[in-house]
């Protein structure tokens, strides 16, 4: 269809509900999507819910704890550049999945864009790929619970299986109960979880200028002594620049996360809307929610610190989040405990979305043909299947009850940042190949809901970021000095094993499926954009309706509230 045909369909005859249920069960001719009853999700994530998950969904562990590992290891002028460096390659992803999404607001998620733009073989490889990724992030979610806990009770004393056993089981009722229950509750949990940085980020600038009981006027001290830069596995400028360069991976773990906007359109009203405004939204919450935290975190603890939960390869039961020790070296009463829970709280929210996003990833890879049709099945909009499959396999975080969960904990960042970055990287590359749609079907930039600043460039420049921190993110691995260790294999393997398997399931598919790339000139860019027009007109003129019944009772939530959603 051309972009003249389709500007020029009529609006007028919009369907009515009975036949707006109709145009859900019509098959996308082409898309190789399942189409039958009771496989359906349902829009009821409203643009509080998407905004809030957007903002709060990366606030978990990586931003509260992996910190920690970050500065013990680096150093706080590393963790400043890393997480600054890899927060705008962050916000070019998110714009190229904003445009895609706001285009096209698939069930499928960014696989059905890959599949659509680029490969069939790329759509399955990311799907899986992503899949994997969180079903290891709910478990990985868990054990970091297991890890703030200890600052309360000590592993000894009660097994960390207990605690992983009550999260797991809160989580599963949670994502059951529907999307609409879930998109309140995450709603109301990350909007605490952004009031708690908030204050943390307000008392570390406190803190930082000499407000504290202790009135240490610490300033920049901790930057000159013991210094900005740690050295790793050499002295010298090398050293700093290794330290440096092993943060990268968990600044990207950091922000694992931010993406899952794109798997929620599936379920979003006016999806055109709240995509893009949530997307724009990424900028100032990774400038300054990351950035400022980690700049202030750094001025408030010493990277040599003992009492970093990861500062030492020994076992430790010291908070495992160095804003818990910058208050206590402060010497604030009864105020670690509160962050502590607070911060229990965020890991909590995290296991929740994480198991969310893993249940409809293999939901999506079901309607698209390429995982059993079973896990499309869905019971009240919930894809029951689906459920239960992820909720098994997070039975893996049992495996810190007879493990150090700090070693745990480090495996799992690891397997989960190379899924990570092999999903950015396939957005990046779909993104790519939908722009080339764009342009060989004169589709022009005025007809998008929502472009991305920096075009098909921002895309290169991030995709080759991607690639090196993909290749690189684990060479310590490698080194052979008694002093920083030797060469450690489960590292290895947990750091890289992303990569094979990732190219093991594209060329699989092409040579299973004999599958060919996408040509741009050909590229799908039409189909079910017509049905979702049609839900989107007659969810603003219910939205126009309702409004003007409720004009004078929703001035406040109209004129201070909504912006922020």
């Amino acid at each position: 269809m051309a972009i003249t045909e389709y500007r020029e369909s009529s609006h007028s005859d919009l369907p009515t509900k009975h036949e707006a249920s109709d145009y859900i069960n019509q098959a996308e001719e082409g898309t190789g999507v399942v189409h039958q009853r009771n496989v359906e999700l349902r829009r009821e994530l409203k643009a509080r819910h998407i905004t809030m998950i957007a903002i709060g969904g990366a606030i978990g562990t990586g931003l509260i704890i992996g910190t920690g590992e970050a500065l013990a290891k680096a150093g706080p002028g590393s963790i400043f550049i890393s997480y600054a460096f890899v927060g705008f390659i962050v916000y070019l992803v998110m714009s190229a999945l904003g445009e895609m999404a706001a285009w096209l607001p698939l069930a499928s998620g960014f696989t059905g864009y890959a599949v659509r733009f680029c490969d069939p073989a790329l759509g399955f490889a990311m799907g899986w790929t992503y899949w994997f990724k969180y079903i290891i992030l709910s478990p990985n979610q868990m054990t970091a619970g297991a890890l703030v806990i200890t600052y309360w009770v000590d592993a000894d004393r009660i097994n960390p299986g207990a605690w992983i056993t009550i999260f797991l089981v809160l989580v599963v009722c949670i994502n059951y109960f529907g999307v609409k229950f879930f998109g309140e509750f995450e709603f109301w949990l990350s909007s605490f979880k952004v009031i708690v940085v908030i204050g943390l980020i307000l008392l570390s600038f406190i803190l930082m200028l000499g407000g504290g009981p202790d009135h240490d006027r610490k300033g920049f001290k901790y930057w000159k002594d013991p210094g900005a830069f740690a050295e790793y596995i050499d002295h010298g400028a090398a050293g700093k620049f290794y330290a440096f360069w092993a943060t990268m991976v968990t600044a990207t773990f950091a922000y694992l996360g931010t993406e899952l906007v794109g798997v929620t359109v599936g379920e979003a009203q006016n999806p055109r809307k709240t995509i893009p405004r949530a997307i724009k939204l990424t900028f100032f919450r990774i400038l300054f929610f990351y950035v400022l935290s980690v700049l202030l975190v750094g001025t408030l603890v010493r990277y040599d610190s003992d009492r970093l939960a990861f500062a030492t390869k020994a076992e430790s039961n010291a908070a495992a989040s160095p804003f818990v020790v910058a208050i206590e070296q402060a010497k604030i009463p009864i105020l670690p405990h509160i962050i502590n829970a607070c911060i229990l709280l965020f890991v909590f929210s995290a296991a929740n979305s994480d198991l969310y996003i893993a249940t409809r990833t293999i939901y999506g890879l079901a309607r698209e043909r390429k995982a059993p049709a079973i896990f499309a099945r869905t019971h009240r909009g919930v894809p029951i299947y689906s459920l239960a499959l992820v909720s098994l396999i997070a039975l893996i975080a049992y495996m810190n009850v007879s493990n150090d969960s700090k070693k745990v904990f480090g495996y799992f960042v690891d397997l989960v940042t190379i899924f990570g970055l092999l999903t950015w990287i396939s957005i990046l590359v779909t993104h790519i190949c939908f722009v080339r749609a764009r342009r060989a079907q004169n589709v022009p930039d005025s007809a998008l809901a929502f472009k991305a600043p920096f075009g098909k460039y921002g895309s290169y420049f991030a995709l080759a970021f991607c690639i090196i921190i993909s290749l690189t993110k684990s060479y310590d691995v490698f080194t052979h000095n008694p002093e920083w260790g030797n060469f450690d294999y489960k590292t290895f393997i947990t750091a890289y094993l992303g990569i094979p398997l990732y190219l093991i399931l594209i060329f699989g598919y092409k040579i299973v499926t004999r599958c060919k790339g996408v040509d741009p000139a050909t590229a799908d860019l039409w189909t079910g954009k017509d049905e979702i027009d049609r839900e989107e007109a007659e969810y603003l003129a219910r939205k126009a309706e309702e409004e003007d019944r409720n004009r004078d009772a929703n001035w406040f939530y109209r004129k201070f509230v909504s912006w922020l959603f």
